[in-house]
């Protein structure tokens, strides 16, 4: 069969898998995800054997695509927590009864069949099925060619899981070639199988989807964030959050890329902030303004503004306050996160309340924009678009919802 007929067979199993899948109990959905995690454990040297033969071919980002035994346990936990998590489906999240005797109620609903397509990070697999099963969606995978075999090896485990709780290996699938052309037919819809399309990588993927996708799409946009030190901030606390935001990983879509510091305060907090980040390795490129204050900043140009850099770069500017803060993070973020370290609460409340980003933080590092962090388990990407859901997106991110209308014999006039 050609590419274009297996792609369309492996959605009409996908549907039918998520027919499946919608009819199943919690229970039955819980073991598989902790099935899931037994068997990532028990085939740990095969994936990290896999792993090793696609880091020995990469070109870059070798950081996002390298496993270790401490990052496949991670991997299995994070399995774990999402098979804790109470199960969306079926949940009532509204209920009222009408004059007329009406009883009515909206119900959350599993989206149907999910098409992923990411980049580099292999645990995204893994992450994408526990949550997809636990919310009761058919999953398509489609890794990146870098991760390929990675990817193949965790959804064995994946697909083992599924076996042993009796449930459809169709419930998760991934598209087992790196031919480009797949992405397209993924795009496509698969002859109208496919419901929601997640893509997670960089911008030139982001773009291909917004040219190509015929079905909805969850954006997750790049992670240009911003830390904020106002006038008020803690400088010892300035400088843990800022050095943990921008080093902790630098490659992770949580990273602060851009500082931003009130004039009243740069005098005092940049010099301190700016010796730790180059001693940690990081390069910093600046405006005028702050290379007067620290020494070892670099001139930064209009590029620096609005980057993701994903690597040890960090951009740095002074600001006459909030107003010019919240305005360049409008002008320069991607909504993803911002955070602003702050001891005024007047400020600090009006920066969460203004800043248009799906998260916000205060006094603390953009780096806890994970979906683990949040209680979610894992999180199948960092939405940062403003439809159905924002930020991360676990299993209850992952529903829809239906009306259940119960009546008595009811006509209407």
């Amino acid at each position: 069969m050609s590419l274009a007929g297996d792609m369309i067979a492996m959605g009409r199993r996908a549907r039918a898998a998520g027919d499946a899948l919608r009819r199943t109990d919690a229970a039955t959905r819980t073991a598989a995800i902790a099935a899931m995690a037994a068997h990532v454990r028990a085939r740990a040297g095969a994936i990290l054997a896999a792993n090793a033969a696609d880091v020995a071919e990469a070109a870059g980002m070798v950081d996002r695509l390298r496993l270790d035994p401490a990052r496949v346990e991670a991997l299995a936990a994070s399995l774990e927590q999402v098979a804790a998590l109470p199960d969306p489906m079926g949940r009532e999240t509204a209920r009222w009864h009408r004059p007329n005797g009406l009883d009515i109620a909206r119900v959350a609903t599993p989206i149907g069949v999910i098409g992923m397509i990411f980049e580099s990070r292999p645990n995204v697999a893994a992450d994408a099925a526990s949550i997809c099963v636990r919310s009761g969606n058919a999953l398509i995978l489609r890794g990146g060619s870098e991760a390929l075999r990675s990817c193949l090896a965790i959804h064995e485990a994946v697909a083992a899981g599924l076996a042993e709780a009796g449930l459809p290996a169709d419930c998760v699938q991934i598209v087992p070639t790196s031919d480009r052309d797949a992405v397209g037919l993924l795009l496509g819809g698969l002859d109208g199988a496919v419901d929601l399309i997640i893509p997670r990588g960089g911008r030139a993927l982001v773009d291909r989807v917004a040219r190509e996708a015929r079905v909805a799409v969850l954006g997750h946009l790049e992670g240009i964030c911003h830390t904020y030190l106002h006038e008020s901030a803690d400088p010892a606390m300035a400088l843990d959050i800022v050095v943990n935001a921008k080093l902790r990983r630098t490659s992770v879509c949580g990273a602060t890329e851009c500082l931003l510091i009130d004039r009243a305060a740069a005098p005092a907090l940049l010099p301190p902030i700016a010796a730790a980040l180059r001693a940690g390795g990081c390069e910093l490129r600046g405006d005028a303004e702050s290379r007067t204050l620290a020494d070892g900043i670099a001139a930064a140009d209009d590029a620096d503004w609005g980057h993701e850099y994903l690597a040890p770069v960090l951009a740095i500017r002074i600001v006459g306050g909030i107003d010019e803060a919240t305005a360049f993070i409008a002008r320069h973020g991607s909504g993803h996160t911002d955070a602003i370290v702050a001891g005024d609460d007047a400020a600090a409340e009006r920066f969460l309340a203004e800043v248009d980003s799906a998260i916000v933080i205060r006094n603390a590092s953009t780096q806890f924009a994970d979906g683990g962090e949040f209680g979610f388990g894992a999180e199948i990407g960092i939405a940062t678009g403003r439809l159905h859901a924002r930020g991360p997106v676990g299993p209850e991110q992952l529903t829809s919802y239906k009306y259940v209308v119960r009546g008595a014999g009811q006509t209407r006039a």
